[in-house]
């Protein structure tokens, strides 16, 4: 379970800010390893972030891993040898992190999770995981989906556009919709596969499904830019999206609710972006000694085609 851009790299303060505990008058300097530049989602998150620390006070050393987890390994180790204060970053896969988790435990750096999970056993390595509940995510989608079935009897074939393997978001976002489907026969299926989260991606696989799999009738992807990506696809197959393929994603981006409110997505589950105000908070309390819970969920909601005309224009991302 968890939640989640673009960044010109360094971050918002000026130089330095001592190793201390950060407690008191003392200067932050947090290290933070972003997964990249993928999507919209991702360069509000990276905003929400920088905008946050030089807000704080917080000295803020940014990372764009590029989506792959050597450069955010990497990123982390160079955080540890310059002594950073607090170290957070969004992880690219869950998987691969105890090694490097554990030498910064043995720098007595705490580490912050944001946006995604780490599926390590050893919950010492970090302080607290902030971010979405990206089961429940799935699970909303899936709910609605059935719900706007639910006096058909016809089978309902699904394509999925999975987010990038191996992510916590990807796992969890077909799990939790899987589980809700699965309770109907009807829904299959029929096709999944992953578009990395990147609109370009998107694009390409939903033109290999519709060449593969004519008779499609649901389209999930794990986040909006894909599905932005797979509705040029199914505009360039002379389809409507929305109508004749209903479609699905998660975000709620800015172009991803003008596609919805414009009737070219039909619903859209939330997942925000903006986390950079409570991983600052976090992060002094975590330096100050306070306790602090091992697991925060950011409140989301869900958006049909008639809320998102209703608050398009005040969107932050």
């Amino acid at each position: 379970m968890s939640v989640a851009a673009c960044g010109s790299g360094g971050g918002s303060g000026s130089s330095g800010g001592g190793g201390d505990s950060g407690g008191g008058g003392d200067s932050i300097t947090m290290g933070f390893s972003q997964v990249g530049a993928e999507s919209g989602w991702r360069t509000a998150n990276t905003k929400s972030v920088q905008d946050s620390a030089k807000n704080a006070g917080v000295t803020l050393k940014f990372s764009d891993a590029q989506q792959k987890q050597e450069n955010q390994i990497k990123a982390i180790r160079s955080y540890i040898q310059q002594k950073v204060d607090i170290i957070a970053f969004s992880p690219v896969v869950e998987s691969g992190w105890d090694t490097v988790l554990k030498e910064a435990k043995g720098a007595n750096i705490p580490v912050i999770l944001t946006d995604r999970a780490v599926d390590s056993q050893d919950t010492s390595l970090y302080k607290t995981f902030l971010g979405s509940d990206f089961i429940e995510e799935g699970k909303k989608a899936g709910q609605w989906l059935v719900e706007e079935y639910k006096d058909g009897t016809d089978p309902v074939n699904i394509v999925e556009l999975q987010g990038t393997t191996g992510s916590a978001p990807a796992n969890d976002r077909k799990a939790g919709f899987a589980e809700v489907i699965g309770a109907d026969p009807k829904f299959k299926v029929v096709a999944s596969q992953t578009g990395d989260f990147t609109r370009a991606k998107g694009k390409e696989v939903m033109e290999a499904f519709l060449k593969s799999t004519p008779d499609i009738d649901v389209l999930y992807a794990h986040n909006d830019d894909m599905g932005l990506g797979a509705i040029e696809a199914i505009e360039g197959a002379g389809k409507v999206p929305g109508q004749d393929i209903k479609i699905i994603t998660v975000d709620a981006v800015k172009d991803g609710m003008q596609a919805l409110a414009d009737g070219k997505i039909n619903y859209i589950v939330e997942c925000s972006p903006l986390l950079g105000p409570q991983l600052m908070d976090l992060a002094k309390k975590v330096l100050n000694g306070e306790q602090v819970p091992p697991r925060v969920v950011t409140e989301e909601t869900t958006f049909t085609q008639e809320q998102a005309k209703q608050v398009l224009s005040t969107r932050q991302y």
